[in-house]
This record gives C-alpha cells, sequence and structure tokens, in this order.
C-alpha cells in the first residue's frame, strides 16, 4: 500500500515541501493551525513569492480543475494523524526575542499536538532547523505520549532549500540527510525519496546529532564564505585594491570555489544570521563555545557591511548630513527571487539612511508588501525608473535580473544626478560610466 504523507506547517519549507511530496506521487495532506492560511492553500495560491510554486500547488490540490487530487489541506491534528504514516514537521523554529537562542515552541507545540493522536505506527520526520540535542528530548517525548509508545518513531531530515530554487531543490536535492535510530524509520524514508534517490541523490544515513548539526554547520560555512569576501572588500577599500578581481582570482582555486565570493552588503533573511547565532547558543550550553568563536566575527562584519553602505551613500553626497537628499533604492528583499525581507540588507540600509533624514524610495519586484508592512514610512515607488526620478544617489542592494537588465540612458533622464553605488558587485561599471554614471561598489575603490 502506497505511503500518505502530512505536512505540519504550511509556511515556506511545508508549503514547498507538501506540494513536492505529490508531484512525487504520494498523497498529502498539509496541516496549520491559522485557518487563513489553509484558505489560501486549498484555492491553490501561496501566501508567499517563491517560483514555480504556485504553479506546482495548483498541479495537485483537490477541487482545482485539471489537479491530482493527491493534496489536501486541514486544520484537524486528529485528522492528519488518522490519514497519514509519515508526518513532516516543518513549522518555524525563530530566534527568541532578545537571545541568540532558537525558540522551539512551535516545534514542540505542534509535536504535543499530534502525538495523543498516533494509536497506531507512524514515523514523525523533523524538517526544522533545531539546536542538537533536540531530536533526542523529542523522541523521548513521542515515545511517552503517542499512544502507540514506540511504535511512534522520530527521525530527522534536515531541509537545504534556498529561496528562490526551492521548489527544485526538494525535488532534486543535492543531498538527503535522514537522522534515525532503527531500520524501519529509514526504509520508510527511503521510500519517500526514491524518485530523487533513483536520480543519483546521495542519501546520507546518521545518528540524530549529526542530521541537526548538518544544516547549521552548512549555514556557518556559508556565510562565513560571505563574510570572508567582505572583510577582504574592506581590506580593499584600505588598500585600493579590487575586490571582485580578487574574489575572481582565488575562486579559480577548487579548494576555494567561485561561488559565494560576491562582496557586498552582506547576508540576511530567515535562515542563516538566526542559524549562526543559534548554533553559538548551543555551543555554549554544551560547553563548546570556545570551537565557535570565530562565529561571533562573521556576524559582526555581516552587520558591519550595512553601516559602510550607508558611510559609502553618505560619501557619495559630499559627506555631509542626509538631511533634503534624495536617495532611491533598488532592491527590499533580501536575495532575488523571493519577496522575504526579514533581516533584509537592503531595507536595513535605507531604513538607516531615512532614519538619518533622507527621502528615501524604495522598488523591489516582489517584495514591496512586506518592505511596507515593516517600514510604512519609507517611500515606495513601482518601478525603478519611479523610483530614481529626481535622485541625488541611486544604491543597488538586491540583485534582480531586472536592475541588472536597466538601461543606464534611460535611468539617467530621470535622476537629479547619475550616482551609482553598486551594493552587491552584481552590475557592469563600463556600461554605467559610458552613460556617464558615476559608479561606485563596496571593495572597489578604483574599479
Amino acid at each position: 500500500m502506497a505511503l500518505k504523507i502530512t505536512v505540519i506547517g504550511t509556511g515556506y519549507l511545508g508549503a514547498t515541501h507538501a506540494a513536492a511530496m505529490a508531484e512525487l506521487g504520494f498523497e498529502v495532506m498539509g496541516l496549520d493551525v491559522v485557518p487563513e492560511k489553509i484558505e489560501t492553500l486549498r484555492r491553490g495560491e501561496v501566501p508567499m513569492y517563491e517560483p514555480g510554486l504556485e504553479e506546482l500547488l495548483r498541479r495537485h490540490v483537490a477541487g482545482i480543475d485539471g489537479s491530482s487530487g493527491r493534496l489536501r489541506f486541514t486544520t484537524d491534528f486528529a485528522e492528519v494523524a488518522a490519514f497519514g504514516d509519515v508526518h513532516f514537521l516543518c513549522v518555524n523554529t525563530p530566534q527568541k526575542h532578545l537571545e541568540y537562542a532558537c525558540d522551539m515552541s512551535h516545534v514542540e507545540s505542534a509535536l504535543a499536538s499530534l502525538a495523543p493522536h498516533l494509536h497506531g505506527p507512524a514515523l514523525v520526520v523533523g524538517k526544522s532547523t533545531v539546536p542538537v540535542g533536540s531530536a533526542e528530548r523529542l523522541a523521548a517525548y513521542l515515545a511517552e505520549h503517542a499512544p502507540a509508545g514506540d511504535d511512534a518513531e522520530l527521525a530527522w531530515n534536515p531541509e537545504f532549500l534556498r529561496e528562490g530554487f526551492a521548489v527544485d531543490d526538494t525535488l532534486h536535492p543535492d543531498r538527503i540527510v535522514v537522522g534515525v535510530r532503527g531500520e524501519r524509520a529509514e526504509k520508510l524514508l527511503r521510500e519517500v525519496y526514491a524518485t530523487p534517490v533513483a536520480e543519483g541523490s546521495p542519501f546520507i544515513v546518521t545518528d540524530f546529532p549529526t542530521a541537526e548539526l548538518v544544516k547549521t554547520s552548512a549555514n556557518s560555512f556559508l556565510a562565513t564564505k560571505i563574510s570572508f569576501i567582505n572583510a577582504m572588500a574592506e581590506v580593499c577599500e584600505a588598500a585600493g585594491g579590487d575586490v571582485a578581481k580578487l574574489a575572481e582570482a582565488i575562486g579559480h582555486d577548487d579548494r576555494i570555489g567561485k561561488k559565494f565570493l560576491r562582496a557586498g552588503i552582506g547576508f540576511g533573511g530567515g535562515c542563516l544570521p538566526k542559524d549562526i547565532r543559534a548554533f553559538m547558543a548551543r555551543a555554549g550550553e554544551l560547553g563548546a563555545d570556545q570551537a565557535l568563536t570565530f562565529l561571533r566575527e562573521i556576524d559582526s562584519i555581516n552587520m558591519r557591511q550595512r553601516g559602510q553602505m550607508v558611510e559609502l551613500t553618505r560619501q557619495a553626497l559630499g559627506g555631509g548630513p542626509f538631511l533634503g537628499k534624495r536617495v532611491a533604492v533598488l532592491g527590499a528583499s533580501f536575495k532575488p527571487d523571493s519577496d522575504d525581507v526579514r533581516d533584509s540588507p537592503a531595507l536595513n540600509v535605507a531604513g538607516q539612511i531615512h532614519l538619518q533624514g533622507g527621502q528615501v524610495t524604495v522598488y523591489d519586484p516582489k517584495g514591496m508588501d512586506n518592505a511596507r508592512r515593516i517600514f510604512p514610512t519609507l517611500g515606495y515607488a513601482g518601478s525603478a525608473l519611479e523610483a530614481v526620478r529626481g535622485a541625488d544617489v541611486v544604491l543597488h542592494l538586491t540583485e534582480w535580473r531586472e536592475f541588472r537588465e536597466l538601461d543606464p540612458e534611460e535611468l539617467g533622464r530621470e535622476v537629479a544626478a547619475r550616482v551609482l553605488l553598486d551594493g552587491r558587485n552584481a552590475l557592469d561599471p563600463g556600461v554605467w560610466r559610458r552613460a556617464g554614471w558615476t559608479y561606485r561598489a563596496m571593495g572597489r575603490p578604483t574599479a
């Protein structure tokens, strides 16, 4: 008999995982405690922007014409427990207020709501990013509170989604990591992921702690690489070097590689910043805090980039106060192909300049509504051309393809001064300079 799958939590991770599991041929039921979110999903709509996700969802949601009908949604834990063989926990684990530590309350609440309804054999699979040691504790809770006892097992299967590529990353993962305690859990997860494994995705079986550490280790490594090149950008600023050429040169070393070596205003979003902070907090609890002290400097370098972009803007405007200066900001989301503005460096820079008296107008292809909710006092425009109208300086802060394809001549006719600061080192300096722009990028004072 074919496995039935449930997905608990239908935010960014859960909605993507549920739709992808239906695409792989499973009967799927998604659950959320927010009725409005469930109603949205039942209509085949997603509450966030992720390329390809809404189309995938509509292909499978029950009740939509032409769909497979394999995907349904509910708010009822009893219904989910009776339906599914494998239950994926995909709820959020945000940073605690005024602390570095991870807030586990959503995961704990989801498990507490599900466990009493598990009367027969079931596998609960955590996908949320959690502090190492959490799975051990949650497995004990599950065995104690599920009527099925030891037949209700736990496994940990961390997610490695990149916003903007989440659908492809779920259907064609570059690796599948499962932390299990027994053969049954491994067998079930091999069945769940049979299609991507057959296509060549590595299937890595570990214990609980290793599975939990993989995601935070990977994010910490990526954060380190990004902050390394940003630190080199600071040195290039001081020495008159070109960080883009430096990155190109060291990237040819295959031990280093070219990815994540574009200097700029740093990383943000809902994962990297909170994950490295939670990792530091957990290492401290385990008595291994000295092993991760370098992450404090990584975090510091990353946050410092935002302030440096503000100062670069001040210099471009003559070095005085921002009062009365018109600043156009291209980008609000923390990365392209996403509407996510959580801890967005672009929005942070725009906000800092605004708070110092600048007249800031922001445009982003997808993140405008979310940006308005966080910074309602900023100015917002409906297009890049509208955003730069009358601007004394233009800041390129999120590397959307739309911005790379802008016509410098057309933009130049709208601004008060042709001054462009590239906070992502993603535009071609020659193209903009030939159109009469003063081009400046972080870590490239002479480029």
